[in-house]
C-alpha cells in the first residue's frame, strides 16, 4: 500500500497548508527495522510525536460516541483521536456502518494520524522562511502595509511569535492581510505578545467563530458562573503582581466540570464553546489546551457582531 500511502499523505499535506495557511513542509517516509511489520512512527525535527499500529488486510471500525451493537474484531484506540475502535474484516464494513461505526482503511488510519499530529504541532512547524513567504507574498498586492510593519512596527521574529501563538491555539493564518492590519494599529502602543494576540484575535472574530461553528447565526456556549470569572480574574491579577494564584482544588473541581459538560456538548453532535472575560481567556485556553482538546475558549469581544 505504499503508493496509496504516499497519495494521502500528499493530499493531508496539501489541505493542510491550505486550512492553516502556510506552506507545510514535505513528509518523508522511510523503513525502520526496529519497528514491528505492522507499526510506524511520526518524527518531527527527530523527535517521535506519535506511533501506533495498523493491520493492512483489515479496516477499523472507529465508535464516534453512539453506536448500536457490538462487532467481533480486534479491540484498540484510534490513534488520531484516541476513541474506542475494531479491527475487523472487510466484509463487515457494511454491517458496522449500519451501528454507527466509522470505517476506515489503514492508510486512511494512518493519514488522519499525521493529519491530526501536524495541526496539533503546526506552530513548531511554522519559521521565520515560512513567515518571510506569506509576507513576500501579501506585499505583491499590500506592499506599503508589509512596509510599514517590518521593521518599522514589529520585528520578523515578533510576527513570527504572534503567528505562533495563533496557531498554537487553532486559529488559521489564512488571512494574513487582517492579521498584518490588526499588528500594525496595535503595536504602536504595545510590543507584549500576549496583548498583540489577544488583539489579532478579536480581528479574526469572525473566520475563528466559522471555522469553529460554521455559517449558523446562532452559537452554542458555556458560560462560568459570574462569581467564578471574578475570583479568577482576581487570582490571575495576583499571580502577575507575584502573590499567590488559584486555589488548587477550584482548578481541579472547574477542570473536571468543563470537562463532562465538552463530553455532553460532543455527544449531543455540538462545538464546545466556552465564553468568558477577556482577561482570564488566555489563561483559561492554556490550562484546557491539551487536557480538554475538543474546547474552545473564546473571549466575549472574539463574537462577531
Amino acid at each position: 500500500q505504499g503508493g496509496q500511502m504516499m497519495e494521502r499523505i500528499k493530499g493531508v499535506r496539501k489541505k493542510l497548508s491550505q486550512e492553516l495557511g502556510f506552506l507545510v513542509q514535505p513528509v518523508h517516509i522511510r523503513d525502520n527495522l526496529e519497528l514491528s511489520p505492522n507499526a510506524y512512527r511520526i518524527l518531527l525535527m527527530g523527535v517521535p510525536v506519535g506511533e501506533a499500529e495498523v493491520r493492512p488486510e483489515l479496516e477499523l471500525a472507529i465508535n464516534p460516541g453512539r453506536v448500536f451493537g457490538t462487532l467481533q474484531g480486534i479491540a484498540t484506540k484510534d490513534p488520531a483521536f484516541g476513541l474506542d475502535a475494531v479491527w475487523i474484516e472487510p466484509s463487515q464494513r457494511e454491517n458496522a456502518q449500519a451501528m454507527g461505526y466509522t470505517v476506515v482503511d489503514a492508510s486512511t488510519v494512518v493519514a488522519t494520524h499525521l493529519s491530526q499530529l501536524i495541526q496539533d504541532h503546526a506552530h513548531e512547524l511554522l519559521g521565520h522562511e515560512e513567515v518571510q513567504q506569506l509576507l513576500d507574498i501579501l506585499a505583491k498586492s499590500a506592499p506599503k502595509l508589509v512596509e510599514d510593519l517590518i521593521p518599522g512596527k514589529l520585528s520578523l521574529a515578533a510576527v513570527l511569535k504572534l503567528l505562533q501563538n495563533l496557531l498554537e491555539e487553532r486559529v488559521p493564518i489564512r488571512d494574513i492581510r487582517t492579521i498584518a492590519e490588526s499588528l500594525a494599529e496595535h503595536a504602536p502602543r504595545s510590543q507584549d505578545p500576549g496583548a498583540l494576540t489577544a488583539a489579532t484575535r478579536t480581528a479574526l472574530g469572525r473566520s475563528i467563530v466559522q471555522h469553529i461553528n460554521g455559517i449558523g447565526l446562532e452559537v452554542q456556549v458555556i458560560t462560568l458562573d459570574p462569581s467564578l470569572e471574578q475570583i479568577l480574574q482576581t487570582s490571575i491579577q495576583a499571580v502577575s503582581e507575584g502573590g499567590a494564584g488559584i486555589e488548587p482544588g477550584l482548578a481541579e473541581r472547574m477542570h473536571r466540570s468543563l470537562a463532562e459538560t465538552v463530553q455532553r456538548q460532543e455527544a449531543a453532535g455540538q462545538s464546545a464553546i466556552l465564553l468568558v472575560t477577556p482577561p482570564i481567556r488566555p489563561w483559561l485556553a492554556k490550562l484546557v489546551r491539551h487536557s480538554i482538546p475538543g474546547l474552545h475558549v473564546l473571549a466575549y469581544n472574539e463574537i462577531p457582531d
